[in-house]
């Protein structure tokens, strides 16, 4: 199946008290490149989940967006400075006599002080997160490619319509239209000498080599052959599916070049014009490749 090097997806995930959301975007790329953006603490899995994605995406550029949320369920940890409430509790009695201030010291007192008691955050365990990371991002995957391959069924539909109306131009009109061409070149070219030797006697041997020089100046034939062979063979990749994007480009150039040789031999309008909406329909082809993986 052919895909789009643009599309987008989204999956999300839970683990330890924590919502971990993948956002991924492509666009159009030479190559397969995959920007990540996450927080600090996911730094050790990066590579990770870029190889993840470059197992499915062979070219684009893939934008990569993942956030970490806490869901409330984080229990923190409350942690007792022992020794400093003991060193809080001598500098107070050592207060209390050297001041002559009765009183008992109270625990409400010691813990009160700072830092005695403090809440501490569970310890960040990145790969007890992996897996929730990696279910969310396989989500976004197939979101992505799902709608790569929506989008890469339509550029398929609309390069087959195009390449349909080349055939008909180039293969039909064209090729139907050439030995007409060498007839009507070969009636002028009788006509203006008639009239430049008025009633003289045309030379029918100089008459033919000059018609002979035109129609071989004027051959299209082995163009329109390969240009048959380039269509049948974008049909045949289209079909192929996977990765044919560079194919693709490839074998527009080359079906742009026997246009354009069809274009510089061609000393008639109807050729000309035909030519002319033959290369529009080419380019737009070109630009949809463009966006095929």
């Amino acid at each position: 199946m052919i895909k789009s090097m643009t599309g987008y997806g989204r999956g999300e995930a839970c683990a330890e008290g924590r919502r971990f959301t993948v956002e991924l975007k492509s666009v159009n790329n030479r190559y397969c490149e995959v920007i990540l953006r996450q927080p600090r603490s996911l730094t050790q899995v990066e590579d990770k989940i870029k190889r993840r994605i470059q197992d499915k995406v062979t070219r684009g550029r893939v934008d990569g967006f993942i956030t970490i949320e806490e869901t409330g369920e984080i229990t923190p940890t409350v942690k007792v400075d022992k020794a400093l409430a003991v060193a809080y509790h001598k500098a107070m009695e050592e207060l209390k006599d050297s001041l002559a201030i009765s009183g008992e010291i109270s625990l409400k007192d010691l813990i009160s002080l700072p830092n005695v008691i403090s809440l501490e955050e569970p310890e960040e365990n990145v790969e007890l997160w992996y897996p929730a990371i990696e279910k969310a991002c396989d989500q976004a995957l197939a979101g992505l490619l799902s709608m790569r391959e929506t989008e890469g069924a339509r550029l398929k539909s609309d390069i087959e319509q195009r390449a349909s109306v080349i055939r008909e131009l180039m293969l039909g009109q064209v090729a139907h239209r050439a030995p007409l061409v060498v007839q009507e070149y070969r009636d002028k070219l009788t006509q203006r000498l008639a009239e430049w030797l008025e009633n003289g006697t045309i030379d029918e041997g100089r008459l033919a080599a000059e018609v002979l020089i035109f129609a071989d100046r004027a051959d299209i034939s082995e163009e329109i052959v390969r240009l048959d062979s380039h269509l049948k063979q974008l049909e045949l990749i289209l079909n192929e599916g996977g990765a044919v994007g560079r194919k693709l480009d490839f074998l527009v150039q080359e079906m742009n070049r026997e246009i354009n040789t069809i274009g510089s031999k061609a000393n008639d309008l109807v050729i000309t014009n035909a030519v002319v909406n033959a290369k529009s329909e080419l380019e737009k082809i070109r630009e949809q490749v463009q966006n095929i993986e």
